[in-house]
């Protein structure tokens, strides 16, 4: 297949979308400018899974004005933008698989068209990818020089593969980058995390209690929001550090059982399984509300939830599907309990996006230059990237800062003074 997307007719209103993105993207496209003179990917196979949005298109321009052939999937089968696909692959001539809500056997079929396209650098958000070829394709992994992981999911898994001494390649914990989860996660995910409830549900926050489960940086973006918004915030957690810092902040902190009782809107954002399970349904009051904001769908046990309903009533709203305990008690899953900031919304704000992306593509480059080096590890983002990206950042929001003094420098770099 050279792309599979839902309706190319749909091409030109995400060619809109793409470069009204592109607007508030000024980072990635100061990049897009060098790379498409320097050409640092010139003729290398790249093929992203990402969630196929207008955001991500502008990356993959950057891409492929790198000098790279560049294939797109989706990374989640809800957080496709059909138009933005269309217009990727009629306008941009970059080949994308992705049809928004497709099924398991096409989302696999679409990763396998991706790695068909014998990459040697990928970019992954969840390591779907990854796994892959770790996997069904293992004769694949051979080629790749590394791969870029943009979410804390992800992140979480390769990790695990790394200690175990599974890797097969090296991996770049983009997620990790502080310029991507201090930023991208809280304030991209609580704002979009907000929308997308908000879109499926048309609720008011305020005066609702909203129990947000996970407080790493996405949690405690859509803990801000929430609260912003005149919410009544519940953290739920099992990291001590994480949970005295979320009672320092002012939430009321509890386990998931006690939650559980008072919650009008619950909002898992973990990493995890079963954050939310049948022990937790059956205490819920009725109406209850249930959404996710974490990469996979487990974080809320759908099957548990199915084998305590009579009935479930798919579609009472856009999003919104109503399972049914009896006559007094129904509860509500929004957006199939996948990423609700994509399935019911747009996902973060371009101008977040401009700094991860813009991450991602340096990265890359950074690859590149340093392949021979690298070991089948997980990486970090090196400071000098963080810098790069944070400084290019600044300079487009108009923004100055101070530099060090000589004297200064030496100050920090000696032990000599004192008292």
């Amino acid at each position: 297949m050279k792309y599979d997307v839902a309706d190319l007719s749909l091409a030109s209103e995400g060619k809109r979308r793409i470069l009204w993105a592109d607007n508030d993207m000024p980072v990635l496209a100061a990049i897009r400018e060098r790379f498409a003179k320097q050409k640092p990917l010139k003729g290398m196979n790249v093929s992203a899974c990402l969630h196929v949005t207008a955001e991500t298109a502008n990356l993959m321009r950057t891409l492929k004005a790198a000098g790279a052939s560049v294939v797109l999937c989706a990374s989640n089968p809800l957080s496709t933008q059909d138009d933005v696909a269309a217009s990727l692959s009629k306008d941009f001539g970059i080949p994308t698989f992705a049809i928004r809500g497709e099924n398991r056997a096409t989302y696999y079929k679409h990763i396998n068209a991706a790695i068909d396209h014998k990459p040697v650098i990928t970019f992954d958000d969840g390591a779907d990818l990854v796994n892959e070829m770790h996997t069904k394709r293992k004769g694949d992994a051979e080629r790749i020089l590394a791969s870029m992981e943009e979410t804390t999911t992800g992140v979480i898994r390769l990790r695990a593969m790394d200690k175990e001494g599974k890797l097969r390649f090296p991996v770049v914990a983009v997620n990790d980058a502080k310029s991507k989860h201090m930023f991208d996660n809280r304030y991209g995910t609580g704002q979009s995390t907000v929308d997308g409830i908000i879109r499926a549900t048309a609720c008011l926050i305020a005066g609702k209690n909203v129990v947000v489960a996970g407080y790493g940086w996405c949690g405690r973006g859509f803990a801000m929001r929430a609260r912003g918004m005149g919410g009544i915030v519940i953290v739920t957690e099992v990291d001590p550090i994480k949970a005295i810092e979320a009672a320092m902040e002012g939430f009321q902190v509890m386990p998931m059982a006690q939650a559980a009782k008072i919650g009008d809107l619950f909002v898992t954002l973990t990493g995890d399984k079963h954050v939310i399970r049948p022990e937790h349904f059956r205490k819920m009051k009725n109406r209850a509300m249930i959404a996710n904001s974490g990469h996979f769908n487990v974080e809320i046990d759908i099957p548990g939830l199915e084998k305590l309903s009579r009935k479930i009533n798919r579609g009472v709203r856009r999003n919104v599907d109503e399972y049914v305990f009896n006559s007094k008690k129904s509860l509500f899953l929004l957006g199939e309990g996948r990423l609700i900031n994509l399935a019911a919304a747009e996902g973060h704000p371009a101008s977040v996006m401009d700094m991860s992306f813009a991450t991602q593509a340096l990265q890359a480059e950074w690859v590149v230059k340093n392949a021979k080096k690298l070991q089948p590890r997980v990486y970090d983002v090196p400071l000098d990237i963080e810098n790069q990206v944070c400084s290019l950042k600044l300079k487009a929001m108009g923004v100055n800062i101070d530099k060090l003094t000589p004297e200064q420098v030496a100050y920090l770099a000696s032990s000599g003074e004192g008292t």
